[in-house]
């Protein structure tokens, strides 16, 4: 299904797309996999157990780090000795078959699309390529542009998305889609000049440009028809 996100989308008639990128977690896999709740649920044990934060403490201070740096670990290093190797490997040391598998659609769909497509992601990119290969669609993207590239910073801040158009080699904002199943970060990108597509999830006015929760319907959106 797809539809437009607010009375002021922006399809993008007569411009050709080059670059997409994707969103890892929750995007390329649906969010009701139960994947990122596993994840989130690491990341507490590690805050607690290695880092030995009080528990009490651990959900407002990754609230805290959320909405101030755009991830618990970023967060993290900005307030803590965290080692964030161990802390990335400990966070997404989970068995993926456990809960994302391919999907036909989405092959053909990735595989049909003709734009530069690159994964943009706030985790690290062993977790990245570990979640490409289960889906079994790593073939179809160009690189990974994850949270280690992006030292200091991540999603949503400007910086990030030019370091992302930096890497895909494109200049021109206007010819870049961010395709994320956060508003703030689709928000975010809009803000910057890239078109913006809300993946499966509700959107308020101005957060994105269009919202889609199919991906037969993505072709159709990326060659600027409202459906």
């Amino acid at each position: 299904m797809l539809w437009p996100a607010d009375k002021g989308h922006r399809y993008n008639r007569g411009v050709r797309f080059t670059t997409v990128f994707f969103d890892l977690d929750d995007t390329l896999y649906p969010a009701s996999s139960g994947l990122w709740p596993t994840l989130k649920e690491r990341m507490t044990r590690y805050m607690v157990g290695r880092m030995r934060i009080p528990e009490a403490d651990v959900p407002r201070l990754r609230e805290s780090y959320f909405r101030q740096f755009g991830t618990t670990l970023r967060g993290l290093q900005a307030n803590h000795v965290v080692d964030t190797e161990d802390y990335l490997a400990y966070v997404h040391d989970v068995r993926l078959s456990d809960y994302i598998h391919p999907d036909p659609v989405q092959q053909s769909v990735l595989a049909a699309l003709p734009m530069r497509k690159l994964v943009f992601t706030n985790a690290d990119a062993n977790h990245a390529r570990r979640v490409l290969g289960t889906l079994q669609i790593e073939e179809h993207f160009v690189d990974i542009i994850d949270v280690n590239r992006m030292e200091p910073y991540c999603k949503p801040s400007p910086e990030a998305f030019a370091l992302a158009m930096k890497t895909a080699g494109e200049k021109d904002p206007a010819k870049c889609v961010m395709i994320d199943d956060l508003p703030h970060t689709t928000r975010a990108a809009r803000e910057f000049g890239m078109h913006a597509i809300l993946f499966g999830a509700p959107a308020l006015a101005g957060h994105a440009d269009a919202v889609c929760d199919d991906w037969n319907a993505l072709p159709r959106l990326l060659n600027g028809s409202p459906g």
